[in-house]
């Protein structure tokens, strides 16, 4: 048996994932949106499970977490990797540590490059890739302490797992919620036929638009989402 929930925001393109124990029915939350508290929360208590840890896989730019709000009302602890530096969580995870909810462990492996703090998460046999491995795409390097030679190194980390690996991205543009370590590898246009320099060339090219709420969400995730 497994207790799985896929959840999304259509303001942000934002997907979050809600994890539980079948026997224990202890929870993590992975990527809350702020605008979207009530709705986890509904599903939290149509579960019927208990929210144990909020993950974030990095401090986002695109939204507000909706974790300090979660851990007001559920007494959760907010987790975040140490690359961050934030001093508003309850646990700083490093590479390898691993955090128990009941019977189910989550493993934290440190993909930096996006920003800094970039961390994904194993469990089971899925990947929560956060903004790092994204389906048919990466996260992009050009703000918000980004590399692309250490976003390079990092998805070398990640296309390490069996092909058959899910990967379950943080956010998704195009209606897609799911792919595979293989799947990346075979089509993935940031990942085939791209050694380290040709990776760090195009990622480099790129002219992407500044984040539109890049002003609101960071400083706000840099104090865990707390609004008041």
């Amino acid at each position: 048996m497994i207790l799985f929930r896929q959840l999304f925001d259509e303001a942000t393109w934002t997907l979050t994932y809600l994890l539980a124990d079948p026997r224990t029915r202890e929870a993590v939350i992975i990527d809350p949106v702020l605008e979207q508290v009530e709705r986890d929360l509904a599903v939290i208590r149509e579960m019927g499970v208990t929210l144990r840890y909020i993950l974030e896989t990095h401090v986002h730019a695109d939204h507000v977490t909706g974790g300090g709000s979660l851990r007001k009302a559920l007494g959760a602890q907010f987790v975040a990797g140490q690359g961050t530096g934030l001093s508003c969580t309850d646990v700083l995870l490093g590479d390898g540590d691993t955090l128990a909810f009941g019977d189910e462990v989550i493993h934290a492996i440190a993909t930096p490059g996006h920003t800094n703090g970039c961390m994904s998460y194993r469990w089971r046999d899925r990947l929560f890739t956060g903004d790092t491995l994204l389906i048919d795409a990466c996260g992009r390097t050009d703000f918000q302490e980004g590399s692309a030679e250490r976003l390079y190194d990092s998805l070398q980390k990640l296309l390490s797992y069996p092909d058959e690996t899910l990967v379950f991205p943080g956010h998704d543009y195009n209606g897609r919620r799911v792919s595979t370590i293989g799947q990346e590898k075979g089509i993935n246009p940031y990942i085939v036929g791209l050694d380290r320099a040709a990776f760090v060339a195009k990622m480099n090219a790129l002219e992407l638009p500044r984040p539109r709420r890049i002003d609101i969400a960071v400083p706000a995730n840099k104090r865990c989402g707390e609004t008041s």
